[in-house]
């Protein structure tokens, strides 16, 4: 070994491991998820068409259940259903102001 070199750390130096990197901060997409289901809400298709109604449940993969739907394009209101089904990689969800 050169002495330019610096020795190995002394194992015995770090007798605990170190600790659990922080929580997640509030407000995480989690969060907000949770917070939104039985609330109304906006779903925004990648198509620009708006899904307005109430955020009954959601899955793993988005995939998102609304109540009491209005379709919206351009502002208006176009179709009303009961129940919407909506497949995740084709939305946003925005909770309703």
């Amino acid at each position: 070994m050169d002495e330019s070199t610096p020795p190995p750390p002394d194992i015995d130096a770090y007798p605990h491991p170190p600790p659990p990197p922080p929580s997640a901060p509030l407000g995480t997409p989690t969060d907000f998820l949770k917070g939104v289901v039985g609330k109304k809400v906006i779903v925004r298709l990648t198509s620009g068409v708006d899904y307005r109604g109430v955020l009954s449940c959601l899955d793993g993969y988005m995939n998102i259940a609304l109540e009491q739907t209005e379709e919206h394009v351009n502002g208006v209101v176009t179709n009303r259903y009961g129940d919407a089904f909506i497949r995740g990689n084709n939305g946003k969800i925005f909770q309703n102001a």
